[in-house]
């Protein structure tokens, strides 16, 4: 109303003095320095969240900052998060069955549970099977994560939920890998992994197999953990039109952003490779 009447007349209106309404004013037209700080700690902010693939919340952008310089509070990067509506996680989604222990091929004990925690890589492996929608049909992907690392070292995707999925992850990760003798390979009781094709590939490779209590997926939580960061921070995120794009969007997301850049704050906020290559 200042275009009708005097600012000194609006200010007794108001019961304000007019110094303290220029200085309003001021800070209007001139921003402080903190709401500055604001500004440019928020552009980093969106860039780190976005190099992320908009899966960090502000415990690990808390750390890139730290990497790059830059001090602030968790409060502080969550508030302004907030303000940009940056969310990296979403709420976990229900999980069907894909074990299918109900069978009479035998079952080896669970050694990993007695097992010393690994100091080097390929000490001990562990696997398991999980399922991706698509729009037109299910697609499973076979997974075998290092304990050491938690890289992924093997995987492979299919239209079916057999033993040769299951063996195409381990031939890649035999190959790429190549393990030495006795190393603990640990997987759930399904048919896939005690089929009598499998133990015989684990056997030629001098594998020693290891499989969960029945029922209990914390003996495999390592590959529990990693089917919940998959699921959260790429397949909850997408709506794959067919098969062949979830292979290609879940082989980027493996490949070249879970193995070699996403932190782990089990590894000390590294990646999988950055671990393996700066502790061995």
């Amino acid at each position: 109303m200042k275009d009708l009447y005097p600012v000194v007349a609006l200010c007794e209106a108001f019961d304000v003095s007019a110094s303290g309404y220029y200085d309003w004013l001021k800070r209007q037209v001139q921003p402080g320095a903190r709401a500055l700080e604001d500004r440019l700690l928020s552009r980093e902010i969106g860039q780190i969240f976005r190099n992320s693939r908009q899966t960090y919340g502000s415990p690990r952008i808390q750390k890139q900052l730290r990497e790059q310089g830059s001090h602030h509070g968790r409060n502080r990067i969550s508030r302004l998060m907030r303000q940009q509506r940056l969310c990296g996680r979403q709420k976990a989604r229900y999980r069907p069955r894909t074990t299918d222990s109900d069978h009479n091929q035998p079952i080896a004990p669970n050694g990993l549970a007695k097992a010393p925690k690994p100091t080097a890589p390929n000490q001990i492996w562990v696997a398991d099977i999980t399922y991706i929608k698509t729009q037109t049909q299910w697609l499973y992907l076979a997974a075998i994560l290092d304990l050491y690392s938690r890289r992924i070292v093997g995987w492979a995707m299919s239209d079916r939920i057999d033993t040769a999925l299951a063996l195409s992850a381990l031939k890649m990760a035999l190959v790429h890998r190549k393990p030495p003798a006795n190393l603990l390979f640990h997987s759930d009781r399904g048919i896939q992994y005690a089929s009598l094709e499998y133990r015989q590939a684990l056997a030629q490779a001098s594998l020693l197999a290891s499989m969960s209590r029945k029922g209990n997926c914390y003996d495999n939580a390592a590959m529990e953990s990693f089917w919940s960061t998959l699921k959260l921070e790429l397949v909850y995120r997408r709506q794959f039109s067919t098969p062949a794009q979830a292979r290609g969007e879940i082989f980027d997301y493996i490949e070249a952003f879970y193995n070699r850049q996403r932190t782990h704050s089990s590894l000390g906020y590294l990646s999988p490779v950055d671990f393996e290559t700066k502790n061995n």
